[in-house]
């Protein structure tokens, strides 16, 4: 395993490069370069222009600026935008980054905790109202068109009902006499959430370990996650920041609605067929004949089996969902990675679109090489020795 795992990342390192060396050439191979914008302004003198083009590079053959861009990659330095100059590359990503990666994180998190959950139960009840209802709903789900779909919601929430802004990451006007910035807010309210998490979950591992009885263990989890949601509500509702931080959560909140209502039915259906073929085994037979509450059969036998593809599917939903992001902030007015690589590329902005894409790129690649772990880790049936399966 040991071995295989260093082999994988070395894999995923070298992908990465080719990778990385394709999305250059693609765009610094294109004709132009950003003083053609400049070009035709005749207040910008040519000498102007000629020192503009040796600061960005253009002054130098392809091949050479790109082992000087490598060499500057590993280094860390993605270079300077042309649209944002002089904010560098590094700059722009790590503050529209967060976004993206929280939004679409909390996505799929909701998608396959939902499917999750309706898919053991449809399969366990299996041929009743609920299960044609519900699957039929689902593939009707799963096939709707995205655009089409948001738009529609856009449509009836936003503009007729006026339950939701219309887009964009905050509401202008609001943040006007704001103290602090939006970026500001929206990473002290990430830290928040994945402190309360992290506290959360030692206090959860702690308890397993000390009460044995499940009914007062869930009677004393609920009780802790109460008081982590409640406490932290509280903080921010006396910081004098904590309308802004509703405030970017209501502009969360559709394109939230909209991605889960279509996500989770593709969860759901896949959970659903591998919980079918789960229960036909016999050790779920011998679980029956031994007594075993239908519950305990459920849950600790069928689902946690039936969850290995559930599981690794979520591994590279968050990937997919990342390349997603492209179309969906476009259509949300999203400030994220996606909306970002967009503009970069409509104003010829290459080093903020390279690094754009480099970043989808490295997710989506992680998020493969974690899959492929968590094969091994769910189903010990998974060799990865020579010969192995």
């Amino acid at each position: 395993m040991l071995r295989y795992t260093i082999v994988r990342f070395l894999q995923i390192v070298v992908i990465m490069l080719i990778y990385i060396t394709i999305v250059w050439f693609i765009f610094y191979s294109m004709p132009g370069d950003v003083t053609n914008k400049f070009i035709g302004n005749p207040k910008i003198k040519p000498a102007a222009i000629k020192a503009m083009k040796a600061e960005f590079g253009f002054d130098k053959p392809v091949g050479t600026r790109y082992l000087l861009y490598m060499r500057d990659l590993l280094t860390g330095h993605l270079g300077v935008s042309f649209d944002f100059y002089p904010r560098t590359v590094w700059s722009i990503i790590s503050e529209r980054l967060p976004r993206t990666v929280t939004l679409f994180l909390t996505i799929v998190l909701f998608e396959y905790g939902i499917g999750f959950y309706l898919g053991k139960l449809l399969a366990w009840h299996r041929g009743g109202f609920l299960d044609y209802s519900a699957t039929v709903v689902g593939v009707g789900l799963w096939t709707m068109f995205l655009p089409v779909w948001a738009l529609l919601l856009i449509w009836a929430l936003a503009y007729m009902a006026g339950w939701f802004p219309l887009g964009q990451f905050v509401t202008p006007l609001k943040w006007l006499s704001a103290p602090h910035d939006a970026n500001y807010v929206f990473i002290r309210m990430l830290a928040t959430f994945f402190g309360a998490t992290f506290i959360y979950a030692v206090i959860w591992a702690a308890l397993r370990r000390v009460i044995h009885d499940p009914r007062v263990r869930r009677g004393v989890n609920w009780s802790v996650a109460g008081v982590i949601t409640v406490v932290p509500l509280i903080i921010w509702a006396r910081s004098g920041i904590g309308s802004y931080a509703v405030d970017i959560m209501w502009h969360m909140a559709l394109p939230f609605i909209t991605l889960v209502s279509i996500g989770f039915a593709g969860a759901m259906l896949v959970m659903r067929d591998s919980m079918l073929d789960t229960i036909k085994e016999d050790y779920i037979t011998t679980a029956r004949a031994k007594g075993l509450p239908d519950k305990v059969i459920r849950d600790h036998h069928a689902a946690r089996t039936a969850l290995l593809p559930l599981a690794t599917g979520f591994v590279l939903a968050i990937a997919f969902s990342l390349d997603g992001a492209v179309l969906t902030e476009t259509i949300f007015s999203w400030p994220g990675i996606g909306y970002t690589l967009v503009r970069a590329v409509s104003t010829q902005d290459y080093p903020l679109a390279v690094g754009a894409y480099a970043f989808l790129g490295f997710i989506a690649l992680v998020a493969h090489y974690v899959a492929d772990l968590l094969y091994a880790v769910l189903d010990p049936r998974i060799s990865y020795h020579r010969g192995g399966a």
